[in-house]
């Protein structure tokens, strides 16, 4: 399946191991975890049991008190009638195209390894990433862009760029960061213009320095090397085509007001633009660091982040239904777990806050072979866990590459000794959301 360097479109189907539904996926991380009760998953009866113990057994990385009901009003919207809550208002509006997973759960409460296994499918070893598993075996469809794009603005999440590497697949499958506070290309991605070189000397340059490489390649099996050499010419290659991506100029007024003039809704035309020219992956942060980690007044915080990527989510469900690209792109919405049904405590005084909880969460999906207008699972009465229909990570990531057409049995690397894979020895698809 390492199969990444045939980049033309026709050749897709043949390195699939099934017809695929999706060509794309787009990934909104909100890293830190946002809350599934203040969300996607609303629950009565935390306002019956509100400033009272709820029952449950469930361990939480920190003190927590009573229930505490959600400050933020549900309402039903769409064909299906799926209850949202006003902080996605306008995403909602676009419900018809989602499916709800509402029994997400993770392995422990804590960002690292859940950030590790959400991106990677491990909390532990170092892994590749779900858009390295992408790229090596599908490919991207433009030679002069890479195939995976990570955008976190403002520098880089917990974790870092480990959130997209390669691990032991080759170097030249690795996300490429962009820094999407800037607005200027010479900003956004660094040395994309030499200041020494033009364009005639650069291309002696590199193609001396691909003879250089190929002798000293041909006397040792180095895959570092050769990812290397593939860096340098994709490098070479990006100076003109990215220059022309990143440019939100070419866009007409009426989409750049549609999608919002913040950084969000900057990174998000520009993911656009990335995907309808053949880039496979691009996941888009919710900035550095962990802004949706609330464990303190989580209606004010909570209010301003949604404020701040709901009109853009909104705006690209909209703008590649109108192009005809939703139905080949594959929507990701989610973070690394969720938070507690219950409030956080500082000794005896409440945060209005709430903890990290991986029992149970929720994410959604849109686009490319995905039955729009569904909720699959649920949690307990109070949303501390998964109870019907629960969802692993290793479910989720076995989804995914279903709809892109690949058996998440069969991509598999060989490393150490054993045949690896992303999805490791777990995962089924989750077939009631897809169309």
């Amino acid at each position: 399946m390492g199969m990444a360097a045939l980049g033309l479109a026709d050749l897709e189907a043949a390195r699939t191991h099934h017809p695929p539904k999706a060509k794309r996926l787009i990934h909104f991380f909100l890293n830190g975890g946002p809350s599934h009760v203040d969300t996607f998953d609303p629950k009565p009866a935390l306002s019956r049991y509100a400033g009272q113990p709820v029952p449950s057994h469930r361990i939480t990385e920190r003190k927590t008190g009573a229930a505490l009901p959600s400050p933020f009003k549900f309402q039903r919207h769409g064909e299906s009638g799926i209850e949202v809550s006003e902080l996605f208002e306008k995403t909602a509006a676009h419900i018809d195209e989602i499916a709800v997973i509402r029994s997400m759960q993770a392995q422990v409460p804590n960002h690292e390894p859940s950030l590790m296994l959400m991106n990677c499918g491990d909390s532990i070893q170092p892994r590749p990433s779900l858009g390295a598993w992408l790229t090596y075996g599908l490919g991207s469809d433009n030679a002069n862009l890479p195939g995976f794009v990570a955008m976190c603005p403002g520098g880089l999440p917990i974790k870092g760029a480990e959130n997209w590497q390669a691990a032991f697949l080759p170097g030249a499958f690795q996300g490429t960061h962009i820094d999407s506070k800037h607005e200027s290309v010479d900003r956004l991605i660094e040395n994309i213009r030499s200041p020494h070189a033009d364009r005639n000397i650069q291309l002696r340059q590199i193609e001396l320095l691909r003879r250089i490489n190929a002798d000293h390649r041909a006397q040792r099996s180095d895959p570092r090397l050769e990812a290397r050499i593939q860096s340098f010419e994709l490098a070479f290659r990006m100076q003109m085509e990215a220059a022309e991506a990143f440019d939100l100029t070419k866009e007409p007024a009426s989409i750049r007001e549609l999608y919002g003039h913040g950084v969000h809704g900057r990174q998000t035309l520009m993911a656009r633009r990335l995907l309808e020219r053949g880039v496979r992956m691009v996941q888009l942060w919710h900035g550095a660091g962990q802004p949706w980690d609330n464990h303190e007044n989580i209606e004010a915080n909570h209010r301003r982040l949604a404020g701040e990527i709901d009109q853009p989510i909104a705006a690209l469900l909209f703008d590649l239904k109108q192009r005809g690209m939703l139905e080949e792109t594959i929507v990701l919405w989610g973070g690394e777990f969720g938070r507690t049904p219950t409030v956080e405590m500082s000794g005896t005084k409440s945060k209005l806050g709430r903890d990290h909880n991986h029992y149970g969460f929720s994410v959604w999906m849109a686009g490319g072979g995905i039955k729009g207008g569904t909720v699959h699972g649920a949690t307990d009465e109070f949303g501390f866990a998964a109870e019907h229909q629960p969802v692993s990570v290793h479910d989720l990531h076995a989804t995914i590459l279903h709809l892109l057409g690949i058996d998440h049995e069969r991509l598999t690397h060989r490393f150490a000794g054993r045949d690896f894979r992303l999805t490791d020895v777990h995962g089924e698809v989750i077939r009631p959301i897809l169309a």
